[in-house]
């Protein structure tokens, strides 16, 4: 059976090799190892900065030492206690979080969160009470135009909260099921708002054709006062994360994705109700086809903006090569280690982006039997360092 080490800052004894040896059955002479330079405990709290090339000699040194591992190993040694606790919330006899609990550790969460957290509260507080209002007037009224955006608003604060749950939940620190922490949530968040916000895009325009067709244009001239309302309090959302109002965003953090999406949900949401409001006035005038011509350009106008958005959270869950990086340049740190002498073969070379910022990266070496790994080693870790790929995991096995 092969024997797997990975190498970190410190070298372990001869005593704990035998005793690993020991208890997972290794052989003595076995020599595939798995090398992994992994990032720091910081980085696990702070995300760290997209990939920057340097050359810095101190930089460039990979973190290369030997220890053995094994394989049944207890999860709590390596994780805080407090890393378990979803929330900080005190799990003590096992059972599931209850919702009442995890409502007031969201709470707690925002009121010591950072400005945006707040922010967002105010949002999904101010967005619910008018969909509460609506929905109530709509119902009294037998306005069933009412009732359906009532029913839009509140699906649109259900994400709008999930966002702030996702922002609360990676603070959380990793444990033993979520290795990596809860950053991806963010992410995942961020597609979602995305993909809510094409929806919103089709059946806009799928609500411009119907009135195309139908000419069913006046049964819209009610809906004037909820869409100024609606208006308003979306432009208040839009001035909160006004920093983040651009299609084109460069993603420095798991969360400036999250912020992002929240933005452009907002500002969706108010080129909808400016379309509508253009769409009674126009009509007012006696422009004939004036909403399909409003809500097709809202249409239109919300599928532009929310489309980069889409594409980059999906690259990132779909574990593609990370933009910032060209493949031009993995192609060239590929060449350069197939061409060392001692290289015979380069397979299973991975690159994804964990989440913006945070580049992994994996790969299989076959070397000539018998050759010095360390040198071979320093030399891959250096060349993917340069490229901003920290956390890169190279696996050696000899010919």
């Amino acid at each position: 059976m092969d024997r797997i080490g990975s190498f970190n800052h410190h070298t372990a004894s001869n005593g704990f090799q035998n005793s690993c040896n020991r208890d997972t059955e290794f052989g003595a002479n076995d020599r595939r190892f798995a090398f992994s330079r992994q990032a720091s405990s910081m980085q696990w709290q702070e995300p760290s900065h997209p990939p920057i090339s340097t050359n810095s000699d101190e930089l460039a040194k990979p973190l290369l030492s030997r220890s053995m591992s094994s394989i049944n190993i207890p999860p709590g040694r390596y994780f805080s206690s407090e890393s378990n606790n979803f929330f900080g919330v005190k799990d003590n006899s096992g059972d599931k979080l209850s919702v009442l609990s995890l409502a007031f550790s969201i709470l707690e969460n925002v009121r010591s969160g950072n400005l945006y957290m707040k922010r967002l509260f105010i949002m999904i507080f101010l967005n619910v009470l008018y969909s509460t209002a609506e929905l109530a007037t709509g119902l009294l009224s037998g306005r069933i135009g009412l009732v359906s955006d009532a029913f839009h608003l509140t699906f649109g604060c259900g994400l709008l909260t999930f966002s702030l749950f996702s922002i609360a939940a990676s603070r959380s620190k990793p444990d033993h099921v979520y290795t990596y922490g809860y950053k991806r949530l963010e992410v995942l968040a961020a597609f979602t708002n995305a993909l809510f916000l094409l929806f919103l895009s089709f059946s806009l325009a799928v609500e411009a054709l119907h009135a195309y067709i139908q000419d069913e244009s006046e049964h819209k001239h009610y809906l004037i006062v909820s869409a100024v309302t609606n208006l308003t309090v979306n432009l208040i959302g839009v001035w909160f994360f006004r920093n983040y109002a651009r299609i084109n965003l460069v993603y420095r953090k798991a969360e400036d994705m999250n912020y992002h999406s929240i933005c452009l949900h907002v500002l969706a949401d108010s080129i909808r109700s400016a379309g509508l409001i253009l769409a009674s006035w126009f009509l007012s005038l006696g422009v004939q086809n004036a909403e399909v011509l409003c809500l097709g350009l809202v249409s239109v106008a919300v599928f532009m903006i929310v489309m980069p958005l889409f594409r980059a959270t999906g690259g990132v869950l779909l574990q593609m090569v990370p933009p910032s990086i060209p493949t031009s340049a993995l192609s060239k740190c590929l060449r350069q280690i197939t061409s060392l002498e001692d290289v015979l073969e380069v397979t299973q070379a991975r690159f994804w982006e964990l989440v913006p910022g945070q580049v992994v990266g994996s790969l299989s070496l076959t070397i000539k039997k018998g050759t010095d790994n360390r040198q071979t080693l320093e030399f891959v870790h250096g060349v993917y360092h340069e490229l901003g790929i920290l956390e890169l995991t190279v696996q050696i096995e000899d010919a």
